[in-house]
């Protein structure tokens, strides 16, 4: 049966579905009568309802369900039959003026774009890369010495220094009136790690255990408290305790409490190093995915299916409900929040899913099982028991359709880097790594 098909926009279509009024009532007498051999109702016994009280209880909800299944169909086959690639899900109306005997839908859907990806060597991509030095080496070892540093209690006589921990009381106002965080007791941090504002550590540094101070404090215009941000407080603080840092020496030991055998402070260097490599390795990779995915986003020509930049942000929008839950917000479910929002970025996944998809469709970028096993494989590499988490991720179908994902998307990055334009540029390690 051919098919007409109405175009109303760029992607909107509308088909008319016609069924037939004897096709929907013998399905739903059908089902009926199957439902009457288990339905139960007082004063009779199990099979022997009769079919009249089946049709009074359940008449509707049997029809709606046949209605939906042979509309479903319908639209299943006609759009079969016009070859169309349906975009979400479609809108159906009953069409009135139906011939007898039959019934008429309209079907309004979308379908998915043309997408036209432009001459990928005109386009201009900056590269990035990174070496693990030895600075690199030495900042880690560093903080794997901070993570395991202990405390003694200074004497009374000498003052507090950057590296300290130092306890305090402190007791804020402004214009004379405390204000919500501006007074604690016991209150602890280690000078010259910047958690507090650079002026409150400047006057606790110098200062002797049962000393107090007052001084003046002005909050910066962009402090995350918009209460106090940009006014000046008065505090008084009274140190009560310091200690200092003792930090382990760089030796055998030092080297065996972090799993090294033998205590080698080469093969510690060399493990520190590989670590570092590894997570270099995935960082540059995002970063340089991130370039070609904007790069493709801008090369490419497509209109976008609304139907599926509605489902990405009403995915955003459960995203974060899900993530205001998880913190505990009361009421998550309800929380207003504006889809609007979520819209630019909902517009910019569906773009880059479509391009990505046609250019995978077009060039065979599928990812392999090799390629599958070779990524999970280099993930478990940074965990104690590398089969077990390579276990973990082989035993669960969604975690492997999301490092499938992964893997696509690097072989569209190296697919289209090896078409473009590129411009390789060295990254420091502090500012990749945010340092």
């Amino acid at each position: 049966m051919a098919v007409t098909v109405e175009t109303l926009d760029k992607l909107e279509r509308k088909i008319t579905l016609t069924l037939s009024a004897d096709v929907i009532n013998n399905e739903v007498e059908s089902r009926l009568k199957r439902l009457a051999r288990t339905v139960k109702a007082d004063g009779f016994r199990p099979g022997k309802v009769p079919m009249s009280l089946v049709a009074q209880r359940h008449g509707y909800a049997v029809q709606y369900e046949v209605m939906n299944d042979k509309v479903g169909e319908a639209f299943a086959k006609a759009v079969s039959e016009a070859q169309l690639r349906v975009a979400g899900a479609p809108r159906i109306a009953e069409k009135e003026g139906a011939p007898e005997g039959q019934m008429a839908f309209d079907a309004t859907f979308e379908v998915y774009p043309e997408v036209k990806i432009g001459d990928l060597s005109a386009v201009e991509i900056e590269r990035v890369s990174t070496e693990v030095s030895d600075a690199a080496i030495d900042k880690t070892l560093e903080i794997l010495r901070k993570q395991r540093r202990t405390f003694a209690q200074r004497p009374a006589a000498e003052p507090a220094a950057d590296g300290d921990r130092v306890t305090i009381d402190f007791d804020g106002k402004i214009d004379g009136e405390r204000f919500a965080g501006g007074k604690a007791e016991d209150f602890q941090f280690i000078l010259g790690e910047g958690r507090m504002l650079e002026e409150f550590e400047k006057a606790v540094r110098g200062m002797k255990t049962g000393e107090s101070k007052t001084f003046p404090l002005k909050f910066p215009d962009d402090y995350h408290g918009k209460d106090v941000a940009g006014k000046e407080a008065d505090f008084l603080v009274t140190l009560k305790k310091i200690e200092e840092q003792k930090l382990p020496e760089i030796n055998e030991a030092f080297a065996e409490s972090l799993g090294i055998p033998e205590g080698s402070l080469d093969a510690l260097r060399a493990d520190i190093k590989k670590n570092l490599e590894r997570e270099v390795k995935f960082r540059v990779l995002a970063r340089n995915k991130n370039a070609v995915m904007e790069a493709l986003s801008q090369a490419a020509e497509l209109d976008l299916p609304k139907s599926l930049v509605q489902n990405e942000v009403d995915r955003m929008v459960a995203g974060a409900r899900a993530d205001l839950k998880n913190r505990g917000i009361k009421d998550a479910d309800n929380a207003p929040i504006p889809a609007d929002v979520f819209q630019p970025q909902a517009e910019r996944r569906v773009r880059l899913g479509l391009v990505v998809a046609e250019l995978v469709k077009a060039n065979e970028l599928q990812a392999k099982p090799e390629q599958i096993k070779a990524h999970i494989e280099e993930l478990a590499q940074s965990y104690e028991k590398p089969q077990e988490v390579v276990r973990w991720y082989l035993s669960d179908n969604q975690r492997l359709a999301e490092v499938e994902a992964v893997v696509l998307e690097n072989n569209v990055t190296d697919f289209v880097l090896g078409k473009a334009k590129v411009t390789d540029k060295s990254l420091a390690f502090d500012e990749l790594m945010g340092a």
